[in-house]
């Protein structure tokens, strides 16, 4: 009875008031209420952009906020970004329709040698959360498998975790390839896992380093805009 009263009283809130509830919903990584909440915005007539952005979008950078505090943990994120997800399902073909304008486009992947995935999956979950188009290799990749999916893709950025200290330095290996091929300048190189620091981010050439999923959306969406102003001006 509980699940009932809950459409009942989704389906009549004004949507305002339901942009609202969804950041709630979120929070609380309630997947059905989220898409549902989705499918009653279509409805009213929301463009798919307008519920990305203000329902979807607005409510994960609060999740996001209170993960870089420390006032939401892990687990919390996971279940929130799987939220997320239920209601990008709904509306990813849809904005494929209309051409809405993205933030931008990451291949990430666990390096070479490395199996870990939570904190890449965790990146990548936020990422798109953030209105980016994330394409995720998966673990243990090779130098060809960023370089041929990030030119495949035509993507802005990429991203590589490691969570060993043996698997840290083969980010160097492909920021070196990149480097050769002279493919260097065409992405944004952003680098994170447990071991690593802003030092070993520097001292290998990448953008930038990322302690945490949030931290690294922030610094996706900062260069982003740099490379955007950079392209306007040129």
């Amino acid at each position: 009875m509980a699940e009932e009263e809950d459409d009942i009283i989704l389906s009549e809130l004004n949507d305002e008031e339901l942009s609202l509830q969804m950041h709630d919903d979120l929070y609380d990584g309630l997947k059905e209420e989220i898409e549902e909440g989705v499918n009653i915005l279509l409805e009213r007539g929301w463009e798919p952009y307008r519920v990305l952005t203000e329902a979807l979008v607005s409510g994960m950078t609060i999740v996001g906020n209170d993960f870089r505090d420390g006032i939401l943990f892990v687990p919390e994120v996971l279940l929130a970004a799987n939220a997320m997800k239920g209601g990008m399902a709904i509306l990813k073909p849809l904005l494929a329709e209309t051409g809405a304008p993205r933030m931008g486009k990451m291949v990430i992947g666990t390096v070479k040698g490395d199996i870990h995935d939570i904190g890449k999956n965790l990146v990548s979950m936020m990422m798109e959360g953030a209105g980016f188009e994330v394409v995720d290799l998966g673990i243990n990749n090779a130098v060809d498998a960023y370089l041929e999916a990030a030119a495949a893709e035509g993507a802005d950025i990429i991203g590589m975790s490691a969570l060993l200290t043996t698997t840290m330095p083969y980010m160097k290996v492909v920021i070196d390839s990149l480097v050769e091929k002279g493919m260097r300048e065409d992405y944004i190189v952003l680098v994170g896992g447990a071991p690593l620091n802003e030092e070993f981010g520097k001292a290998i050439g990448a953008d930038a380093y990322c302690r945490d999923a949030a931290v690294a959306v922030e610094t996706a969406k900062e260069y982003m805009l740099r490379k955007h102003n950079q392209l306007a001006a040129g």
